[in-house]
């Protein structure tokens, strides 16, 4: 792992941390400040590996991240993408397990983490941040469950529009509108879509023929949504 502990306003990023758990005592703030660490992540730069363990949780503050998992032979598939402010990394820890994952930053991103032995004294403690993480990885299991679906029974068209409207979902547009403001390799791209990358990029070509999206660069603008949304859920 390449990160390195920088001097940012401390505060700012604790005040984005408790932001997840606002019913938390002035004592238990005090802990969680005492405890925070926060690391700066380049492009690329691996936050946990595999196999890795799993001592503590992760909350992504500013940037953008991906969690992978190692497939067959050798290919790495895009399980989740991350957003600021959400907690990662942690899922392994409750299975009593070591991470069967792992995570990287898209983009220069800041990443604070807490020893899963804080989180657990502050779910014995307080019964909102115990419902918290529940409903958290409630939802990603519904997530998860609905991407197997689309990843395995949607044709190529269908996983690249589903993709393209997932990115839009969590990362937004830039000012424009309509261009997603994540700049995704077509190896990250083709990962997210369960696809090879010739066919990630056969299938960009022709949405962008369609006048679909249009393509400049890493960048990909949104032109028609709802024809994308038509072709995601044709499969």
């Amino acid at each position: 792992m390449s990160a390195r502990s920088i001097n940012i306003d401390q505060d700012s990023v604790l005040d984005e941390v408790l932001r997840l758990w606002p019913s938390l005592s002035e004592a238990q703030r005090s802990l969680v400040a005492g405890h925070l660490h926060i690391s700066h992540y380049k492009k690329n730069d691996e936050i946990y590996r595999n196999s890795d363990n799993t001592d503590q949780i992760y909350i992504l503050v500013s940037g953008k991240a991906k969690v992978q998992k190692d497939g067959v032979g050798g290919r790495n598939q895009i399980i989740r993408v991350i957003k600021p402010v959400e907690m990662f990394g942690y899922r392994a820890h409750f299975a009593g397990e070591r991470h069967r994952t792992f995570a990287t930053a898209f983009e220069s991103s800041v990443v604070a983490t807490l020893p899963m032995a804080i989180v657990e004294q502050l779910m014995r403690e307080n019964p909102e941040v115990s419902l918290c993480i529940v409903r958290h990885l409630s939802v990603l299991l519904g997530q998860s469950d609905d991407r197997t679906i689309n990843l395995t029974q949607k044709h190529i068209r269908g996983r690249l529009a589903e993709a393209l409207l997932f990115l839009k979902h969590n990362y937004g547009v830039e000012e424009d509108g309509s261009t997603l403001s994540i700049y995704l390799s077509r190896e990250d791209l083709a990962s997210l879509s369960n696809m090879t990358t010739s066919n990630a990029i056969r299938t960009l070509s022709s949405f962008a023929t369609e006048r679909l999206i249009a393509i400049d660069g890493k960048k990909i603008k949104i032109v028609d949504e709802e024809e994308l949304h038509k072709v995601s859920k044709m499969g």
